[in-house]
């Protein structure tokens, strides 16, 4: 098949996802559109919202949807690196046996991510980076497709252990969700508390998801879509001669080489998956929020006048 064929399949099969997916979620498009990205993509996404807005449900069904297999780690302050890994067991021959953990699977829930110790954070970044593991010396490919989508709750700081620069840079989009609106509320109840379950349909294969991953990969793009993503992202550095007085006055640190990476990569899928055989600006402007958002740190001054990072970057457009 050829890659204009492949793109226009991947855009009728990208609808009738969206479709399937919305007979469980309500509303909730952009955060449903920015994790379909980040896994055509190949990255990983960070979910950050409050308590009971269908994170654990929105993973599940996405990942029933895709066809993948789906494991879910809920972190706790005395979760071990060996509960997520796996550990080794002696068995009844007097051998050691290796017992996979729950990080091998294709879509990993990494449910409240900011709730455990850094030893086990740490435990989880070597398989988002390297899609591999080391477990007592020997090393363990993970099967691909292999996607990390982590949530955090904003409210409860008490015992939890933010997330360190470097791990929150392997995620490739930060998404926030807000609460519904008064009518998406109301369809969420009609459907929960009935007695009716809808049941998705699986339309994807893990092989062709590695396909139209690497379809993604294919598409050309013009240099000067490039250098606007690397200027954007050069924009925020407040060292930089690029970055404009509202950054140099209210961000700290600005982001690294990554999110060019990353913004490109994202611009591309959004283009197919919208039936464009090349991106646009539009396109990079269009995931820079999600892909920028966790990477800039605000000063105190940003705080204290309330300006909001989704703000800072709009204004580098």
């Amino acid at each position: 098949m050829s890659d204009v064929a492949a793109v226009k399949q991947l855009v009728s099969k990208y609808n009738a996802l969206r479709t399937e997916i919305s007979k469980v979620i309500v509303g909730q498009d952009e955060v449903v559109e920015q994790v379909l990205l980040s896994i055509f993509s190949g990255g990983h996404a960070l979910l950050i919202g409050v308590p009971g807005l269908a994170k654990t449900l929105l993973v599940n069904t996405v990942a029933q949807t895709l066809g993948l297999k789906f494991k879910r780690i809920q972190f706790t302050p005395d979760l071990m690196p060996s509960d997520i890994l796996g550990s080794e067991i002696l068995d009844k021959d007097r051998n050691f046996k290796f017992i996979k953990g729950p990080i091998f699977a294709n879509i990993i829930l990494a449910d409240e991510i900011n709730r455990t110790p850094p030893k086990t954070q740490a435990a989880l970044l070597e398989a988002m980076q390297e899609r591999a593991v080391t477990i007592a010396g020997q090393h363990y490919k993970l099967d691909l497709p292999y996607f990390v989508l982590a949530t955090q709750n904003p409210i409860e700081q008490e015992g939890t252990y933010p997330l360190p620069e470097a791990q929150l840079d392997r995620f490739m989009f930060a998404v926030n969700l807000d609460y519904p609106s008064f009518s998406e509320e109301v369809e969420v109840v009609k459907s929960t508390t009935a007695g009716v379950q809808n049941e998705v349909n699986s339309l994807f294969t893990a092989e062709e998801i590695i396909e139209y991953q690497q379809l993604i990969r294919k598409i050309p793009v013009a240099d000067n879509v490039i250098e606007y993503a690397v200027t954007l992202v050069g924009k925020t550095r407040p060292d930089s001669q690029a970055a404009p007085e509202l950054v140099k006055n209210y961000i700290d640190w600005g982001a690294g080489p990554r999110a060019s990476q990353n913004l490109i990569l994202a611009a591309k899928a959004n283009a197919a998956l919208h039936g464009k055989f090349s991106p646009d600006i539009e396109d990079v402007q269009k995931v820079a929020i999600g892909i920028l958002r966790h990477r800039l740190i605000k000063n105190y001054k940003a705080e204290a006048e309330g300006l909001t990072i989704e703000k800072i970057i709009t204004s580098l457009f």
